[in-house]
């Protein structure tokens, strides 16, 4: 199937853009760089460009022709407050599409692909109405929005002032609102929170922390799993936003001795968002933590947990067994859930029924039968995975073994036919049998149920768009056991940083695993109980790669950096 930067080549040799030998010289040099032949007509395609052999307006114009199509002139276009607020500054990003007007429940947009249409189908979709085209040149767009929707990054010091007042002190009218604040700073309270969950969300955050200090009111955000600070609003509007939040997540706010769990279900840029809500007493007044439950981030495949293609292969050879018990381990954090759920979605077919157990259902999935551990009424783990066993199903997913009688059902479903997902809290995979023993199962059912365990840690991924080539120290190549002769086999990349990373150099994150498979070999350690680390050295010798072994092959390609692995990995001997 042609791509579409294969057609625009194409386009640009007929209408005689650029000479045919000029365009093979560019696609022989960029092949000639190690480019992945499936990334080579985008690569010639923008070296053409940077080069000067042709500009994108070239391009559009040929393009707009084609297509009968209108080009967009970017320096005259004034783009509607409604328009920009119902398309939001996330999918304009997203799809590098500025919207222009509403009109007859239609949107007028621009974008610089009409070869797209799963774009344009899906922003219909997103958008609830249709949508159609003028374009223009690609950074033109990025530029446009840029204007549009205002500086990256939650508005500092104006937008602050803007709100709260010049210096933080709001309006002095008489009143309260939530304990402390003046009524008239209701409407920028609530406007500060909106804007403090949807900047969070845009730049992909999964925690929102506000945490009282002695003189200051800190709020950070969690990306990619280091918190980040922004900038703080006054220290006296404390108890305002806290009372606004604990509003909008349905807990009461006149208890303020003990913790409290809330949910709040909100919609930003037309996709659907849950903040799971936790606040804590402390000295200077309640910390809030929301965690940010993105339903459109669980759409994964399996490539894009990070598995090379041998490690895939094996983890999907266990998921789609008949029956037995598959675990995922790693510290809170680790992306356990993340791992089950795109499990879960690779094997959700119609004729296979999941039943989940979970304490709380994070995602919501279409085709999946969740329930809700809600303790209070008795509906525990165990409860609920003796009745999931009368609902006939093929799959069950329990959210944690956490102590012996979720173990044992758990176990006696696997023997009886079925497969069973969860989770444990372990640091390596072969830990997971010396933990399910400690917690009482016998070892003869372990070695009988145990079909694998994936023990995962998540390092942050170098932003594709400031990635760049460099040679590693020679302290860099001793620390994760590589030689100078070992280079020419890899590819050492850092982020230089740039917008779109906010200058950290990294952007999303990937998995590191460790993958340990029960043989006939492994059951019978496990039956004879021997120690950890036999068990351990075993599985070593039968292949298994720890995780520091598996984060070191993906700095050799380029993914992730070597602080990133040698901090989060351990090595094991």
């Amino acid at each position: 199937m042609i791509s579409a930067d294969d057609y625009v080549i194409d386009l640009i040799q007929n209408e005689q853009l650029v000479p045919p030998e000029t365009v093979e010289a560019a696609k022989e040099y960029v092949r000639s760089q190690g480019v992945p032949e499936d990334k080579v007509d985008t690569e010639t395609l923008t070296l053409l460009v940077d080069k000067g052999y042709t500009t994108w307006a070239a391009i559009t114009a040929v393009l707009a022709q084609q297509f009968d199509m209108e080009v967009a002139e970017m320096e005259d276009v004034r783009p509607t407050p409604e328009a920009l607020e119902k398309m939001g500054r996330e999918l304009a990003e997203r799809y590098n599409v500025l919207p222009l007007q509403l009109e007859g429940g239609q949107m007028l947009a621009v974008t610089a692909d009409p070869l797209d249409t799963d774009m344009m189908d899906e922003l219909a979709r997103l958008l609830g109405m249709s949508v159609s085209f003028r374009l223009a040149p690609p950074d033109d767009i990025r530029a446009a929005i840029k204007s549009a929707y205002g500086d990256d990054g939650l508005p500092q010091s104006d937008a602050m002032k803007a709100l709260f007042g010049e210096n933080g002190t709001g309006v002095n009218v008489p009143g309260t609102l939530g304990g402390n604040a003046s009524e008239s700073e209701d409407a920028p309270i609530i406007k500060y929170v909106n804007l403090l969950i949807t900047e969070a969300i845009r730049r992909r955050a999964s925690d929102i922390h506000m945490e009282p200090l002695e003189k200051r009111f800190r709020v950070r955000y969690r990306i990619d799993g280091v918190l980040q600070e922004v900038e703080n609003p006054p220290k006296r509007l404390q108890a305002s936003i806290i009372a606004r939040l604990k509003l909008m997540a349905e807990v009461s706010l006149a208890e303020k001795r003990i913790p409290q769990d809330g949910r709040i279900q909100i919609q930003v840029s037309g996709k659907d968002v849950d903040l799971r809500v936790s606040v804590l007493p402390t000295v200077y007044g309640e910390s809030i933590v929301m965690r940010i439950l993105d339903k459109e981030g669980l759409r994964l495949g399996l490539p894009e947990l990070g598995f090379f293609s041998d490690d895939q292969a094996t983890f999907q050879k266990i998921i789609t067994g008949a029956d037995g018990i598959f675990l995922v381990t790693g510290p809170t954090g680790s992306g356990k859930s993340t791992t089950l759920y795109s499990a879960l979605n690779y094997i959700n077919q119609p004729d296979r029924k999941i039943i989940t157990v979970e304490d709380p259902v994070e995602y919501q999935m279409p085709g999946i039968n969740q329930v809700q551990v809600r303790r209070e009424v008795g509906m525990t783990f165990s409860a609920a995975l003796r009745s999931m066993l009368r609902q006939a199903p093929n799959i069950i997913m329990i959210g944690e073994i956490r102590d012996l009688e979720t173990a044992e059902i758990a176990v006696n479903a696997s023997l009886t036919g079925h497969m069973v997902f969860s989770t444990l809290h372990t640091n390596d995979a072969p830990s997971a049998v010396s933990r399910l023993v400690d917690i009482g199962v016998k070892p003869f059912l372990v070695s009988a149920s145990l079909r694998g365990v994936l023990a995962q840690r998540l390092v942050r991924r170098i932003c594709p768009d400031c990635t760049e080539s460099y040679n590693p120290t020679e302290k860099e190549l001793i620390s994760i056991g590589m030689t100078v002769g070992d280079l020419s086999n890899s590819n050492f990349q850092k982020g230089r940083g740039c917008s779109k990373c906010h200058n950290t150099g990294y952007r999303g994150r990937r998995g590191v695993f460790e993958i340990f498979m029960v043989n006939e070999e492994i059951q019978e350690m496990i039956y004879r109980n021997v120690s950890l680390v036999d068990l351990r050295r075993k599985v070593r010798e039968l292949g298994m790669r720890t995780m520091r072994e598996d984060g070191i092959r993906k700095i050799a390609a380029g993914i992730t950096s070597v602080e990133e692995v040698l901090s989060t990995t351990v090595e094991v001997e």
